[in-house]
C-alpha cells in the first residue's frame, strides 16, 4: 500500500490537472490546433465533451445515492452495497470517466497539443492510487460478486 493511495479526492485531482494543463499551454506551448479566433468551434467542441463528462459523472453519483451507498472515494470500505445498475452496467468508474471527459473538453478549449500531455498521467494516477485500492476494498467487502462484476464490466468504458 502506497502513502498516496486514497489521499487526494478525485475531484481535487481533476482540478489540479486542469491547472497543470493550463500551465502547459502557457509555459510549454506546442501547437495550437484550433485558432483562438474560432471561439464558437472551441466552445462547441469543449462544451460537448464537458457536458458529456458531467452527465456521466452525475449519473454515477445519482445511482450511488439511489442505492444508498457512499459516494466518498476516500473511504471505499464504507460501501454498503455493490452497485451494478444504471450507468454501472457500462463502466465500473463512471465518475472518473466523467472527469476524464471534462479534462478532455478542457484540453479542447485550451486548443494546444500540450494540454493533452497530462491526460495519461491523470488516468495513471487515478488507476494506481484510487481505482486499485477501491477494487481491493470492494473485493474484500463483496468477494465473488465483485470479481464477477469485474469480468462483466470494464473499468472505464
Amino acid at each position: 500500500m502506497s502513502r498516496l493511495e486514497l489521499k487526494i479526492p478525485p475531484l481535487l485531482l481533476m482540478l489540479i490537472f486542469a491547472v497543470l494543463m493550463f500551465g502547459c499551454t502557457h509555459l510549454l506551448p506546442l501547437w495550437q490546433f484550433i485558432p483562438v479566433d474560432f471561439v464558437f468551434w472551441r466552445a462547441g467542441l469543449a462544451g460537448a465533451w464537458c457536458a458529456a463528462g458531467i452527465l456521466i459523472a452525475l449519473l454515477g453519483v445519482i445511482t450511488f445515492r439511489r442505492a444508498q451507498t457512499t459516494v466518498n472515494p476516500l473511504n471505499p470500505k464504507a460501501a454498503s452495497q455493490l452497485v451494478q445498475q444504471g450507468i454501472f452496467r457500462y463502466s465500473r468508474n463512471p465518475m472518473y470517466l466523467g472527469m476524464l471527459l471534462v479534462l478532455f473538453g478542457w484540453s479542447l478549449w485550451l486548443a494546444d497539443v500540450s494540454a493533452f500531455v497530462p491526460l495519461p498521467f491523470f488516468v495513471w494516477y487515478l488507476h494506481q492510487f484510487q481505482i486499485k485500492p477501491e477494487e481491493r476494498a470492494l473485493t474484500t467487502l463483496f468477494g465473488d460478486a465483485f470479481l464477477q462484476y469485474q469480468q462483466k464490466v470494464r473499468r472505464w468504458l
